[in-house]
């Protein structure tokens, strides 16, 4: 029987390709320095995307896997490692994102979830009548331009730039405009 030899703290088992800019996850130690370090972190932001622990944990085991794929494409002077990993984990939520959309009979545990917690499935007619209400009464208290900014950017859910150049202002006027408003409706009283 072939016995199999300890890996040494610089013993490479990723890929041939990973130079001495790479991430380090090709290596035990390096690997084992960002797990420590950033699995945490990386599971609890698939964690609050997804809401499913399992899948959860699915996500981050395909980030690690992707970046220890792409160790060598690692490049130190765009940013750190854990910069550069959650960027391949967005990546790898949106891909999860895209196939649970598109097989919307994967969900079934969210709806089976919502259902023993003892909330509503579905959303409450009444509660989005009120809600829309509440909205259009505190937006009456904003000035023109900044509730046009609001609706746009906030409630249309538009880019800041796309929103500009409707308007024709700049990209920092929009900005503002949100900013300002969204203080004051932070200082209104609820049932205003």
């Amino acid at each position: 029987m072939r016995r199999l030899r300890p890996l040494g703290a610089s013993t490479s088992t990723g890929p041939p390709t990973c130079t001495e800019r790479c991430a380090r996850l090709c290596t035990d130690t390096g690997l084992a320095d960002v797990l420590a370090a950033d699995k945490a972190l990386l599971h609890w932001r698939a964690m609050r995307r997804l809401g499913d622990a399992g899948i959860a944990e699915h996500a981050v085991q395909e980030t690690l896997l992707r970046a220890w794929r792409a160790c060598a494409t690692y490049n130190p002077d765009r940013g750190s490692v854990r910069t550069w990993l959650l960027t391949i984990e967005r990546n790898v939520l949106t891909d999860i994102a895209r196939v649970r959309a598109t097989r919307p009979g994967d969900t079934i545990w969210d709806e089976l979830t919502e259902l023993t917690e003892g909330r509503s499935a579905g959303p409450d007619f009444a509660e989005h009548v009120s809600d829309g209400l509440l909205v259009a009464e505190l937006l009456a208290h904003l000035p023109d331009p900044q509730r046009d900014a609001v609706v746009q950017v906030i409630l249309r859910d538009r880019a800041y730039q796309d929103v500009a150049q409707d308007l024709g202002i700049p990209v920092g006027t929009v900005k503002t405009r949100v900013h300002y408003a969204l203080r004051s409706l932070r200082q209104l009283p609820i049932s205003a």
